[in-house]
């Protein structure tokens, strides 16, 4: 399986890494959204990773243009990690498109159901890993 985590925060990047390799997920890292966006032009990627606030583009944009695509990029699984706590939060990230939100800082066991739960309905061998 292979994940990208947009994130600015080069521990918290160090962190998810850490936890996915554990289940044998590779994970590429953008430190912000312009160059997560460009690293999807050039890879396919089974799920993306996406902070809210970074400097420039914030998280909520950079998922609502990867939804706009036209291609197979469209579609595939974003799952927001964020600091925020606002109450409005998850709607937010409901309507900009993201399959599910995880708040900081992540539990591993969380991140795993994330993933498990926006990859259910992709017959992948991604979700054997995470079982």
């Amino acid at each position: 399986m292979q994940v990208l985590f947009i994130e600015d925060d080069a521990m918290n990047r160090r962190v998810v890494r850490d936890m996915l390799s554990v289940a044998g997920v590779e994970m590429s890292e953008a430190p912000e959204a312009e160059t997560g966006l460009a690293m999807l032009d050039r890879q396919p990627f089974d799920l993306v990773l996406m902070d809210l606030r970074m400097p420039g583009m914030d998280g909520l944009t950079a998922v609502r243009k990867i939804r706009a695509r036209s291609d197979a990029v469209s579609l595939v699984p974003i799952i927001v990690v964020t600091a925020d706590t606002a109450m409005d939060l998850q709607d937010r990230c409901r309507a900009a498109g993201a399959d599910d939100l995880l708040l900081k800082p992540v539990a591993m066991t969380l991140l795993f159901d994330a993933i498990a739960r926006a990859i259910a309905e992709r017959p992948s061998s991604a979700a054997a890993v995470l079982a």
